[in-house]
């Protein structure tokens, strides 16, 4: 079995391990035994969590050279920083894990890069490019011909229609739905229940039906 590592402590981390711990059911043989968490949140140090302890903070990763990594750090309030978060730890892109939930739908003519997750009941259709670091959140549904990039969050419930290209870094918030063949740009957060229609500018946040930008996002340019 693999020797996995989690990084952070939230819910999305708590939704990985459930994940982790379905894939390993699915399976003749488990495939991963998850070892811990790590998390700079001094408070979650020595605590465990449905039975895995935090073992400290993310500079430990290099402790462990034979462990393998996911990330489940990201929100609203840090999305654009989700590359420097996990460029911190110095752990290679080869041992970052993509993690597909059994109950998800991912067609075998996409693609995933390493270190992405797909939760319950996410549906990705033919043909999508999807890179790395991303996650997706559980009842997603990404259409055909689609790209993501690197480090994007895709939130529950979340509806991309075809020949849609959203860049590195973005968070799209729950339930909002994205009009085929336009674009987000890099570093954009689409706000909760907004219906984008148009292409959205890089570093934008967008809010409403249909949805407007509503300032600039801290992200770099």
């Amino acid at each position: 079995m693999k020797k996995l590592v989690i990084l952070g402590t939230g819910g999305n981390c708590i939704d990985i391990l459930d994940a982790v711990n379905e894939i390993n059911e699915n399976n003749l043989t488990p495939i991963y035994q998850c070892v811990g968490f790590l998390d700079d949140c001094q408070d979650c140090w020595g605590k465990s969590y449905q039975g895995i302890s935090v073992l400290g903070s993310l500079d430990r990763a290099t402790e462990f050279p034979d462990f393998f990594f996911v990330n489940g750090i990201g929100s609203p309030s840090n999305f654009w920083k989700k590359k420097s978060i996990i460029s911190k730890t110095q752990i290679p892109q080869e041992r970052f894990v993509t993690i597909v939930h059994p109950a998800s739908s991912v067609s075998k003519m996409s693609k995933l890069g390493p270190g992405t997750v797909v939760l319950a009941n996410a549906t990705i259709a033919s043909h999508v490019t999807i890179g790395n670091h991303v996650i997706i959140l559980p009842n997603a549904v990404i259409s055909h011909d689609c790209s993501i990039g690197n480090y994007t969050c895709i939130t529950s419930g979340v509806c991309i229609s075809g020949g849609v290209k959203i860049g590195n870094s973005c968070y799209l918030g729950t339930n909002s739905s994205i009009l085929g063949d336009i674009s987000i740009g890099d570093y954009s957060l689409v706000g909760m229940g907004s219906v984008v229609l148009d292409t959205i500018e890089e570093n934008s946040v967008v809010v409403g039906n249909p949805a407007k930008v509503l300032r600039k996002t801290m992200a770099p340019k």
